[in-house]
């Protein structure tokens, strides 16, 4: 029988330093990280800059520091976790990437599929995937911060205004990047997380230097808290394993934290027969039952059947009865004074079949 999840860790997935084309090394970035009080953080330097650092792994004054890889150059960004060397990208194919990924015992999520760029200073240049017929990758980054923020800025204003309201005018996960993660729920289990693509790099305009996200505006912005059965006890070894497990099997949900902590978030099925619950990221064969949301505050709460929004409500949580089997999740909505709904959790499905 299922049970409820005990303990809530919080970390930022996915983030650069200066061992690739970041702005600060391991310790300084963990410090960061203490400071905005995450749990722990996983490195993701640029294979075709860097080697894979490992001795970079360990615990920081508290904070968890776990190191992976972003693999891919002009497209087919693959975050790796749990690997033991790099790979080498550029001669791998997208599904050969993800082979070498998985013959290391590590797991990997597509990054920033459908990202589109920043107009003003980076021409457009974006990092997609395009193969969609690969296999055996464990999910998909739903929601990326620096992809998201970059899209809004059109010009030197509209990168001010962005820079000074930042924390409300992010968006959410794009449309295409919802859609397509629906139809690869209607497969099989597909994991959603959530990250920073944190860099903390310095831009220059004219004769002005700027570094205008820092990390630790950054690591606390879009987290993926994760959900055990045990709690981390400061062996690296055993809570690297703890962490990595709850990622490979979606017991974990996206927040945009700067907004509000979403710390306390839980979705839940409870059948009606025998109380058994079904967690986030778990599946089961359907039987009638009641979803059950609860939030840290209140928020706007829509849940999806397959895709499908079937119940909106406002409150600090909700129950609702369903009677027929699908791919469950939920989005939440938190409420600004000036404007107005904005996005804010993202849960992993729970799948009835």
């Amino acid at each position: 029988m299922a049970i409820g999840f005990p303990f809530e860790y919080v970390g930022n997935l996915h983030i650069h330093t200066t061992r690739s084309d970041g702005g600060g090394d391991a310790k300084e970035i963990a410090e960061a990280a203490r400071t905005v009080g995450l749990d722990f953080i996983i490195l993701n330097d640029h294979s075709y800059l860097t080697q894979l650092h490992l001795e970079d792994q360990g615990y920081y004054k508290g904070i968890l520091v776990l190191v992976g890889s972003e693999i891919g150059t002009s497209s087919h960004h693959y975050l790796a976790f749990n690997i033991t060397h790099q790979v080498n990208d550029e001669s791998y194919s997208p599904q050969e990437v993800i082979d070498a990924v998985n013959s290391q015992g590590g797991f990997g999520f597509l990054a920033h599929p459908f990202e589109r760029g920043m107009h003003f200073l980076q021409n457009s240049v974006s990092y997609t995937w395009r193969d969609w017929s690969v296999k055996g990758y464990t999910g998909i980054c739903i929601w990326n911060f620096s992809s998201r923020w970059k899209e809004n800025v059109k010009s030197f204003w509209h990168g001010i205004f962005h820079l000074i309201f930042k924390r409300y005018t992010l968006k959410g996960p794009s449309k295409k990047t919802l859609s397509t993660w629906v139809r690869l729920c209607s497969e099989g289990r597909v994991v959603a997380i959530g990250g920073s693509d944190a860099h903390a790099s310095s831009i220059k305009i004219g004769f002005i230097k700027l570094k205008p996200l820092s990390y630790r505006y950054l690591l606390n912005t879009i987290n993926t808290h994760i959900l055990t059965l045990s709690p981390l006890s400061g062996d690296v070894t055993t809570d690297k394993k703890i962490i990595y497990t709850s990622l490979r099997e979606g017991n974990c949900f996206i927040a945009h934290d700067d907004l509000c902590s979403a710390k306390g978030f839980s979705f839940s099925f409870r059948r009606e027969k025998n109380k058994e619950r079904i967690e986030m990221g778990q599946e089961a064969q359907f039987s009638q039952g009641v979803l059950v949301i609860k939030l840290p505050g209140r928020g706007l709460t829509r849940i999806t059947k397959d895709g499908s929004l079937i119940k909106t409500e406002y409150g600090s949580g909700l129950s609702i009865r369903i009677q027929k089997g699908g791919v469950y999740r939920v989005e939440v909505l938190r409420k600004t004074h000036i404007f107005g709904w904005r996005p804010w959790i993202f849960s992993n499905p729970i799948y009835l079949r």
